[in-house]
């Protein structure tokens, strides 16, 4: 993986995967390259962006742009997140926890990159279903979209309770 810092807006760039295509013409076989890239800015923003092209800088700057263009907001609490979330895309389930300070990223491959982009420094997640890259990325940005503000969440549980059917 790989990490650069963007100086206009203290984006961190991380390469998540580069892939390989080859497709067989009868001309022989004609090499492209993917690359998943996750954009962060290590604050609660992340988008995530897939780039095609002929070369492996030029797909990376694709994906990085795109990646800039997707870009969410995340709410975090503290260093890390404030409720357990699930986040699921295709096969790709994700379960994310909060955790202690000082624990760290406890995480596998993507998770631990998107993680570290959005500025969470403590978190628990398992990756259970797939190890395609792709469904996992999205099955944890749908994990983070699952979050709500811990204001939120104490103004829910402070509110009254609505009445329900007479218990008999």
């Amino acid at each position: 993986m790989e990490e650069i810092l963007n100086q206009e807006e203290q984006l961190f760039e991380k390469v998540i995967s580069v892939n390989r295509v080859a497709k067989v013409t009868k001309g022989g076989k004609k090499l492209s390259f993917s690359a998943s890239v996750v954009v962060g800015d290590g604050r609660g923003r992340v988008g995530f962006g897939f780039g095609k092209a002929n070369e492996v800088s030029e797909a990376i700057r694709k994906g990085i742009t795109q990646a800039k263009k997707h870009m969410r907001e995340i709410p975090l609490k503290g260093t890390t997140i404030g409720h357990e979330v699930i986040g699921r895309y295709g096969a790709g389930l994700i379960l994310l926890k909060p955790a202690a300070k000082g624990t760290g990223v406890i995480a596998g491959g993507p998770v631990r990159a998107i993680c570290e982009a959005v500025g969470i420094k403590d978190i628990l997640a398992k990756s259970i279903g797939t190890n395609n890259i792709i469904n996992v990325i999205k099955a944890t940005l749908e994990a983070f979209s699952q979050l709500k503000d811990t204001d939120f969440v104490k103004e829910l549980a402070q509110e009254e309770p609505e009445e329900g059917p007479p218990k008999e």
